[in-house]
């Protein structure tokens, strides 16, 4: 049995971690709280969008549809959208595990893949893989200060520039999409060439949009900035999703914590409890040996 002073020891280190993760928990579900407000307000907005972006996109021919025109894809742009810090559970490990599924299947079908990362925790872990894009930044971790549309597109335009240049045959995201506090949805998501609809697809989409003002306007400005949308989206995704998690983690971590002092308090007090009875032992032991 440990002694008295080590489980004091344990004991107040366990409530200080305590102390820290509630805290934690508490700032997060604050954070929580604004960008689950972003998300629920942006998704509506952006899916709708990126729906008729697709239809146009199918009725453009190939000189129009630099973003939408299918092409063999021999090398492949994967866009790893994780947090910057850790302690949220498997937030990351999810995303980092899907991407290895996808490029296991991308380089068993000869295709070259290269991964653009945003956040510190994708930085640091793709640094090492010798895979990371060449001419792309590689500190995208102030995306996050500040979280705003501003600072998303000029990452957005660069995506899509090494595309149009045929830099890549293809860009995917891959995130966690916002669900509730407690539950994520590991997303990957085609993000060029621009997927068609199912409607599009079936030669429904003229008859649900009319182009206007003409499709050189919606080709030069329209598209460009719904995909620079797409990716904020994205991103705003990915920021609850964080919180959420971290929310979660921290609420699990404080239980965890509770319950640990609870048994660490009953093995001081059964340990206190045979010190004193070891002391009147001594005590009585000593007090026989004086009257013989």
């Amino acid at each position: 049995m440990p002694s008295l002073k080590e489980v004091r020891s344990r004991i107040v280190s366990v409530n200080s971690t305590k102390q820290i993760t509630a805290a934690m928990k508490m700032v997060s579900a604050a954070k929580l709280r604004r960008a689950q407000d972003a998300i629920i307000r942006m998704r509506p907005y952006a899916e709708k969008l990126q729906t008729i972006l697709g239809n146009v996109s199918a009725s453009l021919d190939s000189s129009e549809g630099v973003y939408s025109a299918p092409r063999e894809v021999k090398k492949v742009l994967f866009v790893a959208i994780v947090s910057n810090r850790g302690l949220a559970g498997a937030f990351n490990t999810q995303v980092y595990r899907l991407i290895r599924k996808a490029l296991d299947d991308a380089q068993g079908a000869g295709q070259q893949v290269s991964i653009l990362p945003i956040g510190k925790k994708a930085a640091d872990t793709y640094r090492r893989s010798g895979i990371l894009a060449a001419g792309m930044p590689t500190d995208l971790a102030h995306l996050y200060d500040g979280l705003s549309f501003d600072k998303v597109a000029p990452v957005a335009e660069l995506i899509m520039k090494a595309y149009a240049e045929g830099q890549y045959d293809r860009v995917v995201l891959f995130y966690n999409k916002f669900k509730n506090a407690a539950v994520q949805i590991t997303t990957e998501e085609q993000y060029l060439p621009i997927a068609p609809t199912e409607a599009a697809s079936a030669g429904q989409a003229q008859s649900e949009h009319i182009m206007e003002p003409d499709r050189a306007t919606i080709v030069e400005q329209i598209i460009p900035k719904s995909l620079k949308i797409q990716l904020y989206k994205a991103l705003l995704d990915s920021n609850a999703a964080e919180h959420g998690a971290r929310m979660t983690a921290m609420h699990k971590a404080t239980d965890n914590a509770d319950a640990l002092l609870k048994d660490l308090k009953l093995t001081y007090n059964k340990a206190r409890q045979a010190s004193i009875t070891n002391e009147i032992l001594e005590i009585v032991g000593g007090a026989e040996a004086l009257k013989g």
